[in-house]
């Protein structure tokens, strides 16, 4: 219990303090946000402080912060220091400097930002991917919500010949559809309010759970520090793909830059983005001290990082009620995040061929384009035994490439301001490695031995480090040519 205790400090302690170091670095001030100068009433539309950061978390939230940890816990308590330390220094300024700068450019979306700061050749692929990427959240969030209510809330089984499913399935699709056509404040901003409660009320129930159930939490030690899987899965680079929301998510990046077109005053930038996924690390440290605690108390092995955890936990520490809302807590999680995942897709293809979305009719055959894929992947993901699990190790991975990518944009923002870039490129560096040396190493991936790819991936990553400096120095040249 006390290495988890310390992990709490740091993550509440050191995200006050690295939060305001940020916000100085980036320096917010008076002038209009898009919301106000552009106001579309669609997209670009000033909403309340308090609503924007409640739909900032909820967008961000998905199952995420739960799974990832439920399995990342396997590593052992060096779990508990990792997390926070990562979301501090890593995922809160990702998120933070993403929505600032995306309000700073008239509201782009991150593919119009990486085009503006990476050049037109990393935009391509960029573009290409984060659209897939998004397509694939929405998809996987249509899954794993609809298979905790069949199995949690109705207790069906979720199989493709029972109806239920595609039932279930059918009204999360629908919803989905909702919050992509219509204006954000319509849908998004009247429903979130009552999800939020939810999950306020399951995170902090379990968190007090695991005090008054008396769960007990390893702590560490010079024999655990560097992980100690029971399968021996190493820790590097395994953990920070496992563990991917509660400490850097790329999909974040999409859904700052979304809810960046709402926010009404630059100094509310901080709460809004940077505060919110300090929210979501709490959420990941609640979820894997639970799951240490329930896998402490012993369970059946096929269930050791599965979902079917989420219901143990809820259940057994609040009985038939709290389990309940628990829950509905967690389903709410990738509801909220599938949503605008799908909603930032339309966006993003809209910005990259120009399509106007103020006409409800192209938002409808846009809309129509996306969703098409949608239910394919849903097909392909039930009719497979194995096809869900394929497809999430991919968008784990596919996941982190993209904070990638955004860590390089920040960069280089930072480095032609003059700016402490050093900030971003050290966590660009470190996942450079990790999203290279899992995929050579990984059976998903080349399946090379572990050591080679680890190699490899310090290699790429230095590489990346110097392609972004090199880069920033004739960005800087550039302007100052032609500033004289």
């Amino acid at each position: 219990m006390i290495t988890f205790i310390i992990g709490l400090v740091i993550l509440i302690v050191g995200g006050m303090a690295y939060g305001k170091f940020v916000e100085n670095v980036f320096e917010p001030d008076d002038r209009p946000t898009p919301a106000t100068s552009i106001n579309d009433g669609v997209d670009y539309v000033p909403m309340d402080k308090k609503k924007n950061a409640l739909i900032e978390l909820l967008n961000i939230a998905g199952t995420g912060p739960i799974l990832g940890p439920i399995q990342g816990i396997l590593f052992g308590p060096i779990a508990f220091i990792l997390i926070p330390i990562g979301c501090v220094l890593g995922g809160a300024m990702h998120d933070y400097f993403c929505g600032m700068i995306s309000i700073r450019s008239k509201g782009m979306q991150m593919p119009a930002l990486i085009k503006e700061h990476l050049g037109n050749k990393v935009y391509k692929i960029y573009n290409i991917f984060v659209i897939f990427l998004m397509i694939l959240v929405g998809a996987v969030f249509i899954y794993t919500p609809g298979d905790l209510i069949i199995v949690n809330l109705l207790k069906q089984k979720s199989i493709i010949g029972n109806p239920i499913v595609w039932v279930v399935y059918g009204c999360i699709f629908l919803y989905y559809l909702a919050a992509t056509l219509f204006p954000i404040d319509k849908i998004i901003g009247k429903v979130y309010p009552i999800f939020g409660a939810i999950l306020l009320l399951s995170a902090i129930g379990i968190f007090f759970g695991l005090f008054f159930k008396g769960y007990k939490l390893d702590n560490l030690s010079m024999a655990n520090w560097m992980g100690s899987h029971p399968q021996g899965v190493p820790l590097l680079p395994v953990f920070f793909v496992t563990v991917a929301c509660g400490i850097v998510s790329g999909f974040h990046s999409t859904q700052a830059t979304l809810i960046g077109r709402s926010v009404k005053d630059e100094r509310e930038g901080k709460h809004t983005f940077y505060d919110m996924m300090i929210l979501e690390g709490f959420i990941a440290m609640i979820w894997a001290a639970a799951a240490m605690g329930i896998y402490n108390y012993g369970v059946p092995a096929e269930l050791v990082g599965k979902p079917a955890i989420i219901g143990l936990v809820a259940n057994d520490m609040l009985g038939k009620i709290g389990g309940l809302v628990a829950i509905i807590g967690v389903i709410v999680l990738p509801i909220t995040s599938g949503d605008t995942s799908l909603r930032a897709a339309r966006l993003m293809i809209a910005d990259a061929i120009g399509y106007d979305q103020s006409k409800p009719l192209n938002r409808v055959i846009l809309s129509a384009f996306i969703f098409t894929p949608v239910i394919a992947i849903l097909i392909f993901a039930k009719i497979d035994a194995k096809g869900f699990n394929i497809l999430w190790q991919y968008f784990a991975w596919a996941n982190q490439t993209i904070a990638v990518f955004a860590f390089a944009m920040i960069s280089l923002y930072l480095y032609k301001l003059k700016k402490p870039y050093i900030i971003s490129l050290i966590p660009g560096m470190f996942y450079t490695f990790i999203i290279s040396s899992y995929l050579l190493g990984a059976k998903i991936g080349f399946n090379v031995p572990q050591n080679i790819a680890n190699i490899v991936g310090v290699v790429l990553a230095i590489i990346y480090a110097y392609l972004i400096v090199k880069a920033g120095k004739k960005s800087l040249q550039n302007s100052e040519r032609l500033a004289a």
